[in-house]
């Protein structure tokens, strides 16, 4: 019989990442949605849907019970806003009450994964220095400060819970860089100020691979830091889409003080409608960070993690996926 998993999140653009993976290893999985999600592309994958109440313990305790689920993946959660509160009781609070609930029905649970982010340790300011595990979590935003509270609320549980922070992730499906794609595939290349950045990204399969992975990995009680395992400049991002577009892309720089103005504008206009843009004020901390860099040493030595795409081979791939899909 094969084991089972349940994924939180599923719906989401990492989650049906995960699905994939963990259906290769052959896992039955449970994918744990809102009955509010559109899971239209969901419904071709050998799957269970499920529904817990995440604002409830109890129910999370009975429905890791009943199922009898053999690992969990956290990956549930927000990453726009409106304020500090919604975003730690969305990243902080589920991951609490999901943890809890494993850890009282525990020794059940072989292990819980929960996918956090490099937000929860934050940015570096100068560029003679990577990001790694001890690097004192300073996060810039409240996303990343609630990114940390989740982690926090899971190192005392009595369960082998495993911590991945993944870089910035793309690949098929993602909305975010995908502006960027869409800005350049109109021949725009936007960007914020003239100042230098080092920044990092993971290729979505590499995460759920290394994700899945750490499932059957001994390693527990421990948080690793998930990139390709290389470091850009601002302007390699681009390029590398550039590569795979056709047409060229005026570059240009709109001062930081007018990127301000824009992000309040847009913030404003979200909030008729209860929306967060994806340009807000928040999210300039991260934008304009100097480094994001890190060090993913630690994930090679103990999980064995070995990125298989980096930059070039994965944008390919997404830009691929993006023009059959018709998203470009």
């Amino acid at each position: 019989m094969s084991e089972k998993i349940l994924i939180t999140g599923a719906s989401g653009f990492v989650g049906f990442h995960l699905i994939e993976a963990a259906l290769k290893m052959h896992l039955k999985v449970y994918a744990a949605v809102r009955r509010s999600s559109d899971i239209n592309h969901l419904r071709h994958l050998d799957i269970q849907f499920t529904y817990p109440d995440m604002e409830d313990i109890g129910s999370l305790e009975k429905e890791i019970r009943d199922h009898r689920y053999d690992y969990i993946i956290h990956a549930a959660g927000v990453n726009k806003a409106r304020t500090r509160e919604e975003y730690d009781r969305v990243n902080a609070g589920y991951t609490y009450n999901i943890a809890t609930a494993a850890g009282q029905v525990a020794p059940q649970v072989k292990k819980f994964v929960l996918i956090s982010s490099l937000a929860a340790i934050g940015p570096l300011k100068t560029f003679n220095e990577t990001i790694n595990e001890q690097t004192e979590a300073v996060p810039v935003t409240a996303y990343g400060k609630s990114k940390l509270l989740g982690e926090r609320n899971i190192m005392t549980m009595p369960l082998p819970w495993v911590i991945l922070r993944p870089t910035a992730v793309y690949g098929p499906r993602e909305k975010d860089i995908f502006i960027l794609l869409r800005s350049i595939n109109r021949g725009w290349d936007p960007y914020i100020g003239k100042m230098e950045q080092q920044l990092s990204f993971v290729y979505v399969k590499d995460l759920a691979s290394v994700a899945i992975n750490a499932l059957f990995n001994p390693s527990h009680h421990i948080a690793f830091n998930i990139s390709d395992g290389a470091c850009y400049t601002r302007y390699e991002l681009a390029e590398v889409i550039k590569e795979f577009l056709p047409g060229k892309a005026r570059r240009f720089h709109i001062p930081l003080s007018i990127v301000k103005i824009m992000a309040g504008v847009l913030e404003k206009t979200g909030a008729l409608f209860n929306k967060v843009p994806a340009l807000n004020s928040e999210k300039l901390y991260e934008l304009t960070a100097p480094n994001w860099n890190c060090s993913i040493d630690k994930a090679r030595k103990e999980l064995g993690f070995e990125p298989t795409y980096l930059l070039r081979r994965g944008m390919a791939e997404t830009l691929q996926w993006y023009k059959e899909n018709k998203w470009l």
